[in-house]
């Protein structure tokens, strides 16, 4: 056509807008905004999500744009794509009212402590997720378009929301796969998206929400306003298909592989990695920009799953770890902006002193600055807090409002230069601020494990100008240590030894200290083990390289580079200062090769996944021009990783294959 697409529909919508005729015309326009630029196979996707949401609501009764706007979509879609399935659908099969479940959805087993959690897991090897705090749903596919949303309900029938999920962008349309399936996962709000739904509710003449906690099901059970849902956050945790997977691991990666944002997710092998699951979780639930309310960890193997079966109740091969919880009600006195290592400002209440959970509370984390703004925090309003989990309690919701003034800070509380609101945050950009200084340091400290230095002493230190950044930690002398206030020979002489100590540790532990975005002791402990085992290669890696590692996808591997290549100097200055990594120099006939896996094993992957290593090989996630094996059983597989396997010339090889290669 002669003219750009996003121009014609535009012209068109804007006279709708005006009139306020449809709440659904300003989102229609944002979803356009850039369409034009697309090119090839993503501006079809964008055209079919379109096509297929519109599709829904027109047959639900809901008609939310004009024919000629539909029309003008159709008619691109045609131009680019004609075979496009989505073109071929006569009609949208969407009832309102209750649905039944082809299998029950349960609820899940549940322990708080450890002990109960390492008798469960016995020998397995398990994954862990996060556990959303949201309500949970099923998504169908009919030939792999979307065809039924329902919510979980009493598990055995759940309400229709098929009109709504089709406003979520996290909820891909069509999938890849021209097959039936069912797809599960839980529909949840992020802090910033409900302060922006908490806006457009208020626009809207509707009631504000009052809490992150009831948001969703609150959205789900409107008969009205169904766009309101584009708020709200998708993540899928299980799929129910035909074809069964060997493991839950391969699920995962096929949800991903079908552009579903699921879980981040960690590979247990051991029992002694399950305690730093749950204490990233602790993290999470008091750092986090969601509300969880605890981790789920599932058996790997799926012929496991199949073996122990479900009782009434819930799956035997599921197990949450829960967080004990508690909620009250208490007043702020005042609040108090703190300074982080990102120069973020956070608020945090100081309340009455109150009991809870066995603990005596007198201060709560009050998220940041939007919730702070948006539900008019300040002195004497008398708040609804939630403690779990053994860490600082956290704002649910306001119950009383005060009369007292309203403030933001102006200035940063630390070194009292300017701050800039940015989305939901305030900021300061100074990067000489002394707390965000003091906050990275006291990051690494803690991390890297240097005992008998606090943050107290490290606050001394940087007033007295020893220590500005991290390297100075290790250019510390006797003489040094000896000005700080209360410290002798005895304790001055522990403290630069246990600094010193610190510098024999493992590349992973190293990694993680450095405070990089995305870069939890988790996460460096699959790059290290991914092949990149080495300082050198940690630097040198590529995006292409990273997304290829489990658990990276496109925007977490740019955040993470990107944060690697700040600390660059820092990471230069403490190798010259004595840190070494011992590279893993495993010797064997794989060394220095990426094999990636895919389909069924006669084996436990993990077990799989060992040898290659312990013949020096590297597991990699995904098929590259950079993968030497492609490791299948399967003679003719559909699978995405064998076409491309295929089409780039790389090896493929079976089980059996591999061992006798391994063990030459």
């Amino acid at each position: 056509m002669s003219k750009s697409i996003e121009k014609e529909l535009k012209k068109l919508i804007k006279p709708l807008s005006k009139k306020g005729e449809d709440h659904s015309m300003s989102h229609l326009e944002q979803s356009l905004e850039g369409i034009d630029k697309l090119k090839g196979t993503q501006k079809i996707k964008r055209l079919e999500g379109l096509i297929l949401k519109y599709k829904h609501l027109y047959y639900a009764g809901q008609k939310t744009i004009p024919d000629e706007v539909y029309d003008e979509l159709e008619n691109q879609l045609q131009s680019l794509e004609p075979s496009s399935p989505v073109l071929q659908m006569v009609g949208a099969t969407v009832k309102t009212g209750k649905v039944a479940h082809d299998t029950k959805m349960l609820s899940l087993g549940k322990t708080y402590k450890m002990e109960e959690l390492e008798n469960w897991v016995d020998k397995h090897d398990v994954i862990s997720t996060y556990k959303y705090d949201g309500s949970s749903c099923s998504i169908l596919y009919k030939n792999g378009l979307l065809h039924l949303g329902k919510t979980r309900g009493d598990g055995s029938f759940g309400e229709n929301i098929t009109t709504k999920i089709t406003w979520i962008d996290d909820i891909p349309k069509m999938l890849s796969v021209e097959e039936d399936l069912e797809v599960r996962g839980e529909l949840y709000c992020k802090e910033e998206d409900f302060l922006q739904l908490s806006r457009e509710m208020e626009k809207l003449g509707l009631e504000k929400p009052n809490s992150l906690r009831n948001i969703v099901a609150g959205i789900l059970s409107r008969k009205d306003y169904a766009e309101l849902a584009r708020f709200i956050s998708f993540s899928a945790f299980d799929c129910i298909r035909e074809t069964n997977f060997k493991t839950e691991l391969d699920k995962l990666k096929f949800l991903q592989k079908e552009n579903f944002i699921v879980p981040d997710f960690f590979h247990h092998i051991k029992k002694a990695t399950l305690k730093e699951s749950i204490d990233d979780a602790k993290d999470f639930m008091g750092n986090g920009n969601f509300l969880i309310d605890g981790l789920v960890f599932t058996y790997n193997d799926i012929n496991l799953h199949e073996e122990l079966g479900s009782t009434a109740h819930h799956p035997r091969f599921k197990m949450a770890f829960k967080f004990q919880g508690m909620a009250a009600d208490t007043k702020i006195k005042e609040i108090i902006w703190s300074v982080s290592r990102n120069g973020i400002l956070t608020p945090v209440a100081d309340v009455e002193p109150i009991e809870l959970s066995g603990a005596k509370i007198s201060r709560v984390t009050l998220h940041n600055y939007g919730m702070v703004n948006e539900f008019q925090l300040k002195k004497d309003v008398i708040i609804k807090i939630v403690r779990s989990g053994e860490v600082i309690p956290k704002f649910l919701e306001v119950v009383k409002q005060s009369k007292q003034e309203f403030s933001i800070p102006s200035q940063c509380p630390s070194c009292g230069e300017k701050v800039f609101v940015e989305d939901i945050r305030l900021i300061c950009r100074n990067s000489h601020c002394p707390d965000q200084i003091k906050e990275g340091i006291l990051n690494f400290i803690q991390k890297i494990g240097i005992d008998d230095l606090s943050s107290k002493r490290l606050e001394e230190m940087i007033r007295k100008g020893l220590v500005m950044e991290i390297p100075d930690l290790y250019k510390l002398s006797m003489k040094d240590m000896l000005t700080l206030d209360k410290v002798k020979d005895k304790l001055a002489t522990k403290i630069l030894e246990n600094i010193n100590k610190s510098k024999n540790v493992d590349l992973i532990t190293f990694l993680g200290s450095l405070g990089i975005t995305g870069g939890a002791f988790n996460k460096c402990e699959k790059i290290v083990s991914s092949g990149y085992s080495s300082i050198d290669k940690v630097l040198s890696l590529t995006m292409e390289q990273l997304i290829e590692v489990d658990s990276f996808a496109e925007k977490s591997a740019s955040d993470f580079l990107s944060s690697l290549k700040e600390k660059n100097k820092v990471i230069k200055n403490l190798l010259k200062l004595g840190f070494e990594f011992k590279e893993d120099s495993t010797e064997g006939p794989l060394k220095d090769l990426k094999i990636c896996i895919t389909g069924a094993l006669s084996e436990k992957r993990s077990v799989v996944e060992k040898s290659i290593r312990d013949a020096g090989g590297t597991v990699v996630g995904s098929v590259s021009k950079n993968t030497d094996y492609l490791l299948t059983n399967e003679t003719d597989s559909k699978s995405s990783k064998f076409k491309k396997a295929n089409q780039l010339g790389i090896k493929i090889v079976t089980e059996e294959e591999m061992k006798k290669i391994t063990s030459s």
